[in-house]
Parts: structure tokens; sequence; C-alpha cells
């Protein structure tokens, strides 16, 4: 008899349009001329996925994928524990403006340290294992989120059971995508990895 499993995609983001060197997390970015050409390459890495529940943050660059990708076939979730990190003041600031000190303390603790006003990457391991946690519930299935970098490595790493610290160690691509698949047949569920940054 197949155990129940629930199979979650997570899906990056296009490439987006902003300038290299600024700090950006939950600020509202475009995307890239090279929109059109990166949902085509996307295409066929999704195309075996069927009966799936759409999830998106609510970010554009996120959304806007998640709508070329769904082609009005799929009502879209919109869900805020998906968005990337709240770098809170730093937001769209030039990394190099940013007081030295300040960011190397940062980069030293960012599991636990937040930017100011904004939150820490543990803060954001515990939002988007909330939304794992209620589609478990919700029984056996497949879902698609279209996300973020760090969401995708949050939950990359908690299913290979890595400390936060080491998780920016996997490489996440633009428009790339990653398979969990998490037992539900325990008071537990387990997760487990499919495939990384395909």
């Amino acid at each position: 008899m197949l155990k129940p499993v629930m199979e979650l995609y997570l899906v990056r983001h296009t490439t987006p349009d902003i300038a290299p060197g600024i700090c950006y997390g939950q600020s509202d970015i475009g995307v890239k001329h090279t929109f059109e050409e990166e949902v085509a390459a996307l295409r066929p890495k999704i195309a075996h996925i069927e009966a799936a529940s759409f999830h998106s943050s609510p970010l554009q660059r996120c959304l806007l994928l998640a709508q070329a990708v769904a082609g009005g076939q799929h009502e879209i979730q919109q869900d805020a524990r998906l968005k990337e990190l709240n770098f809170g003041d730093w937001e769209l600031q030039s990394w190099d403006d940013i007081p030295r000190g300040l960011l190397d303390e940062w980069a030293d603790e960012h599991v636990k340290l937040a930017p100011p006003n904004g939150e820490s990457f543990h803060d954001l391991s515990l939002r988007v294992q909330a939304f794992v946690e209620q589609l478990t519930h919700q029984g056996a299935g497949v879902h698609v989120a279209f996300t973020h970098a760090g969401v995708i490595r949050a939950l990359t790493g908690f299913a290979l059971g890595l400390p936060l610290s080491n998780v920016f160690r996997l490489h996440v691509d633009y428009a790339s995508v990653t398979k969990l698949i998490i037992d539900i047949d325990r008071d537990r569920p387990l997760m487990r990895v499919g495939f990384v940054n395909r």
C-alpha cells in the first residue's frame, strides 16, 4: 500500500530588474526583459506536474511568474509567508552604504539577528515551516509554490537537517525548481528532498 505523500515544488522567481549590489528582500521589484525567455526555459521543468495547487509570494516577481505558468488554468493562492527575508531599513540600499560594522555583525549572526526593523533568518524559517505544516493538514496532494531563494534554502535545509547557518551553501538559480516530498502518515510528517535547483 502506498503511503500518502505531499509533493511540494518550489519555483524561484525569474531575474529581478534591479541593479547589482542593492539590498532587496520584501521590496516589490519587477522582472527583467528576459522574463519570457526564462518562463519558456522553466516550462519543461514543470510540464509533468498535474492537478496541482498553485501558491505564490504576493511580490510581483513571483506572482507574474505564477500567472504566466498558470495561464488562467489554476487559481493562485497568494501567501505572505512565501515572501523573501525582510531586510527592514536596509531595503533598496546599496550594500556598500550600510555601515560596515553593523553589516559584519549581522552577517556573523544572520540566523538570530535581524536588520533594523527587519526579520532574522530564523523568523523566516518559522513562517515558511508554518506554511508547509498548513499544507500537510490538507492531506496528500501536489503543490507548486512560486517563491524566493531564502524560502527555498530554508525549507531545503530543514528537510536535510542542516543548521540554518549553512543553508546559504545551497545554490538556487532564478527560475529553478526544487522538489520536496513529505510523508504525512505519521505523527510528525517527514520531509525529504526530491531534487534541488533544476
